[in-house]
């Protein structure tokens, strides 16, 4: 790009680093890695419920837990299922959609050369435990509606 491309009045934009390039290409290839490889268990038929135990919770309450149906969410968001993603797990979906974004504008940093330097007073600004209780709020929020679900579909009605 020329320098008067990535000249702007806002001071949004400049030219990538090395470093920073090498960097956004490894963060967007590992997360497209990811969920390439979930999609491509699941065509091979992969049984993911060897990984896990059967839930504890949902065994001794009845009731979900706040992690039922984040893997079914994300194998759904895998195979670009996203209405599926979003009603088996409504914070692991939004979760993914972050990551797929965040793919994407690191594509768009390591070919397009291009640095946003709205990251820069992210990174400055937001702290690790604000971060961590955004998460929780999320995971929380989707627990909620998987209880309400749940509570829903015993109820007669």
């Amino acid at each position: 790009m020329q320098a008067r491309q990535l000249a702007n009045g806002l001071g949004s934009v400049r030219r990538a680093s090395s470093r920073e390039r090498k960097t956004a290409a490894l963060v967007s290839l590992s997360i497209v890695s990811l969920f390439g490889v979930l999609w491509g268990l699941q065509k091979l038929h992969f049984d993911f419920g060897l990984l896990f135990n059967p839930c504890g919770f949902k065994q001794r309450t009845g009731w979900p837990c706040p992690a039922c149906g984040m893997t079914t969410s994300v194998l759904a968001f895998a195979r670009g299922q996203l209405v599926a993603s979003f009603y088996a797990q409504p914070a692991s979906a939004l979760v993914c959609s972050l990551l797929a974004v965040a793919a994407f504008l690191a594509l768009l940093v390591a070919a397009g050369g291009v640095y946003f330097t709205v990251f820069d007073r992210l990174l400055r600004e937001v702290k690790v435990g604000h971060l961590l209780v955004v998460l929780l709020i999320i995971f929380m929020a989707g627990w909620a509606v998987t209880l309400a679900r749940a509570f829903a579909a015993q109820t007669p009605g």
